[in-house]
């Protein structure tokens, strides 16, 4: 049996007869040479095979001295034969001489022609000949057949400038790729709200009986990597009905039409093949609010809207294909999308919680070698805030860590690692600072890390670092001992404490102020106007929302942002701010001079080791969580 099992056509055993082998693009290289070299070996084969070229001058000599036998004149051009040669010696031979009459011709050279008894044959000057004709018609021939290669590889891709409007949705084999909800960790609340569409699904009739009308549309709305597709998957892998898979802007192209065309195929699809399931992710990226903008609406845009509004509606009661679709922005849609009778219901998918967490973890465990020595719970508490995606990730940069190691299995200094590095970005080792920068750094983190100690109600330090990272300097990595939803104004007040503790620290050691503390600046005077204007947090304006919200210049809002207060409400805001972060700032400088000596002492530890845990920290300043210093 050959080695090489493919058939003449160059396919493998058992594939499509009709297919064709991709377009080599190499074969272009070889035939533009020819292309541009052809002419040039043509001129000199007919140079070589006619004769050798000569001065005007020293072709009258030949003839006087009757070597040339006979002439063929063409336009300007002589070419003669050698009377010692008579007949041709063959490609490549000389047979004779080759020369172009002058510009202003040789009345002299007929007679003299005449007289040596040289034999006389003319043809007309525009006479093309066999190479001149080829070399005339290569340059379309070889573009021929460039277009007829393109315009093949293009018909093998399947995009042919016929088919731009059909459906571009990817349809998911059930019997291959089922996902279901056992494959979907946490999200319970989710899972429950579905159900009825996965019921509905398996038994319409059921609900059509009742004279219940079906959902024709659910909106999946969370911030990204919660797993919104995931969920709609497994609602399709549940229900055990097709899945078309589509993103919001796979029905945008170049075209005018192509959106609201692909948009009818879609739900053609979708209807030969109920039940079955629509899923449309970023939803916002087609459903944004029409005719709006600063230089109006996007017309190929909203047609496109306009047709799947059609399409949504346009559903029989006995028709059982249900459209889902996700997005993170469900602000900026149109409100025409979220009426009854289209998306009919929104589903939120928040932020896993901490018993989810280590759900999720352990679902992306299994496929890894894990230490048994790995705490799946204690790195779901040090990971709030991180969604199903970012869980996914820890574990696989925890994983690249442990192969840089050489390690066979992933441990806990692994995750760990992974955690800083998506926490606080990459370690930036490029960077060399001189002594007396190493020292404002570490006692700005320290400024950080001893107010956050000794301030109540703050979630406890985990590790202060001088060690450059992403954008920062140094990093004091505070851990949230426990989930909020709702926060105080004593909690926030000892935040603005702790994020200024920093600029406090080099106040006091060093009598000077630092870029360094840019961002923590910029951070507390949000926060602070946050507690002033939306949250009502402050003396003279307590209990007053007066922020709007952000505005988006695409919604066709003005630019700049209407306030529905006077100017001397927004003087009065301005103060209350400055005399939240001024407390702030004395109430940090404070805690800092009574606890100069820890404070030096967390400087001294940085610099020598350049990483201090959290528990050292509060062996220093000699609290435990709960207790205060702070009068």
């Amino acid at each position: 049996m050959p080695l090489n099992q493919n058939d003449q056509n160059g396919r493998e055993p058992g594939g499509d007869p009709n297919s064709r082998p991709p377009f080599n693009w190499r074969l272009l290289i070889p035939l533009v040479l020819i292309f541009f070299l052809l002419p040039m070996l043509i001129n000199v084969f007919q140079t070589g095979a006619r004769g050798e070229e000569i001065s005007y001058t020293r072709f009258r000599q030949l003839v006087e001295q009757r070597q040339v036998r006979s002439v063929t004149i063409q336009g300007d051009r002589i070419t003669g034969t050698a009377a010692d040669q008579p007949v041709p010696t063959g490609i490549g031979g000389r047979t004779g001489y080759i020369t172009y009459v002058p510009r202003f011709g040789d009345p002299e050279l007929l007679p003299l022609l005449r007289e040596n008894n040289v034999e006389i044959v003319t043809r007309p000057a525009d006479q093309p000949g066999f190479f001149a004709i080829l070399i005339s018609i290569l340059p379309y021939i070889f573009l021929v057949w460039i277009f007829f290669a393109l315009f093949r590889n293009i018909r093998g891709q399947g995009r042919g400038i016929f088919q731009v409007g059909e459906n571009k949705a990817k349809l998911y084999d059930q019997t291959k790729e089922k996902t279901t909800f056992a494959d979907v960790a946490g999200l319970e609340g989710a899972k429950e709200e579905v159900m009825e569409i996965v019921d509905f699904l398996k038994d319409p009739n059921r609900y059509l009986e009742l004279g219940a009308r079906s959902p024709k549309g659910i909106l999946l709305v969370g911030p990204p990597g919660t797993g919104k597709t995931l969920i709609a998957r497994a609602i399709a892998g549940e229900a055990g009905v097709p899945f078309f898979s589509m993103s919001g802007s796979d029905f945008m192209e170049m075209f005018v039409g192509v959106g609201a065309s692909r948009v009818r195929n879609l739900f053609k699809d979708a209807k030969k093949k109920a039940p079955s399931i629509i899923f449309i992710d970023e939803l916002d990226s087609i459903g944004r609010h029409r005719g709006a903008g600063l230089g109006g609406g996007h017309d190929e845009r909203e047609q496109t809207l306009n047709q799947m509004l059609s399409e949504l509606d346009g559903f029989e009661q006995n028709e059982s294909t249900v459209v889902v679709a996700a997005t993170n922005r469900p602000d900026i849609l149109d409100p025409a999308l979220l009426r009854p009778g289209r998306f009919d219901r929104q589903i939120t998918i928040p932020m896993p919680a901490k018993e989810e967490r280590a759900d999720i973890l352990r679902v992306h465990a299994q496929k890894k070698p894990m230490d048994p020595a790995v705490d799946l719970d204690r790195v779901a508490n040090q990971t709030i805030g991180f969604s199903g995606a970012e869980l996914q990730n820890l574990l696989n940069e925890a994983a690249l860590q442990a192969a840089r190691r050489r390690s066979k299995v992933i441990q806990e200094q692994d995750i760990d690692m992974a955690r800083d590095r998506l926490l606080m970005g990459l370690e930036r080792k490029s960077i060399k600072m001189n002594q007396r920068e190493r020292k404002i750094t570490a006692y700005h983190e320290s400024g950080h890390a001893i107010t956050a100690a000794l301030l109540p109600y703050m979630d406890p330090v985990t590790k202060v670092s001088i060690v450059p990272r992403g954008q920062a300097l140094g990093v004091t990595q505070i851990e949230q001992a426990e989930e909020r939803y709702n926060y105080s104004r004593e909690y926030l007040e000892n935040m603005l404490c702790m994020m200024l503790g920093g600029r406090a620290s080099e106040m006091l050691v060093f009598e000077s102020m630092t870029s360094g503390a840019a961002d923590d600046l910029k951070r507390s005077a949000e926060m602070a106007r946050q507690m002033v204007a939306m949250w009502g947090m402050s003396d003279k304006l307590a209990h007053i929302a007066l922020g709007e919200g952000d505005r988006n210049v695409f919604l066709g809002e003005q630019l700049s942002r209407q306030r529905s207060y006077s100017e001397e409400t927004a003087r009065e805001i301005d103060e209350e701010i400055k005399t939240i972060l001024r407390n702030a700032f004395s109430r940090a400088q404070k805690l800092l001079t009574e606890n100069r000596h820890a404070l030096d002492t967390l400087a001294s530890m940085l610099l020598e080791q350049e990483q201090v845990s959290g528990e050292k920290v509060k062996e220093l300043v000699g609290v435990s969580d709960g207790e205060s210093k702070d009068d």
